[in-house]
């Protein structure tokens, strides 16, 4: 990579494009003003700190792509330091397609996504799987969660950015739909206490005045 930290994904070739679609003037100043990050900030920590699934894409050596979910406990992707992140590898379906593509190329990212708040990152960088490090197990492993730790990916940032919102369609996890059905939950009890405490007391709405 030259130049810019943003050079791992805007190629020549990425680049001719931008020119040709009057694009690249618009990043040209984008990059000259720091641009993309090469390391982990609060902001980014925070997020990542929320997110209980991601998106993994590896390459084999011919460059053939492969995407993969990855799933775990809220915050499984963790931060080991300002560049570097990793995460439980949980046991799967055994096909171990991204192991054997980081196994003769490196290079991956990985694509966050916060669909509430209409929300993307996309993490550059170099990964590699890690089989002997107890230590480094432990940390990642979480008692309370029941899937079964066979492994650590450990990831390099290279590179990272946000995307804009648009084209996202909100959706909502199992637990934020129950958080907001609770609080309508509580509310209409209120209102049903307030309904019979009225009609009791013969003021309420099905009082019949004649």
């Amino acid at each position: 990579m030259t130049g810019y930290v943003s050079d791992v994904a805007f190629s020549p070739a990425v680049k001719a494009w931008q020119e040709k679609m009057g694009a690249r003037a618009g990043y040209a100043r984008m990059e000259q003003k720091g641009g993309w990050k090469d390391g982990v900030t609060p902001e980014l920590a925070a997020f990542l700190a929320e997110r209980d699934s991601f998106y993994l894409a590896t390459a084999s050596a011919e460059g053939q792509p492969y995407i993969q979910h990855r799933g775990g406990p809220k915050g499984f992707l963790r931060m080991l330091d300002e560049r570097t992140l990793a995460f439980a590898d949980f046991a799967g379906n055994k096909q171990f397609i991204s192991a054997g593509n980081l196994s003769e190329n490196d290079r991956a990212q990985i694509f966050l996504m916060d669909y509430a708040n209409r929300q993307r990152i996309k993490i550059w960088g170099r990964a590699r799987v890690v089989e002997d490090d107890p230590a480094l197990l432990g940390k990642l492993a979480d008692p309370s969660y029941e899937g079964r730790l066979d492994r650590a990916i450990v990831f390099e940032i290279v590179a990272w950015d946000v995307n804009c919102p648009q084209h996202i369609t909100r959706r909502y996890t199992e637990a934020e739909v129950a958080t907001a059905v609770e609080k309508l939950t509580a509310r209409i009890a209120e209102l049903e206490a307030e309904v019979a405490r009225l009609e009791s007391a013969g003021t309420g709405p099905l009082d019949d005045p004649g």
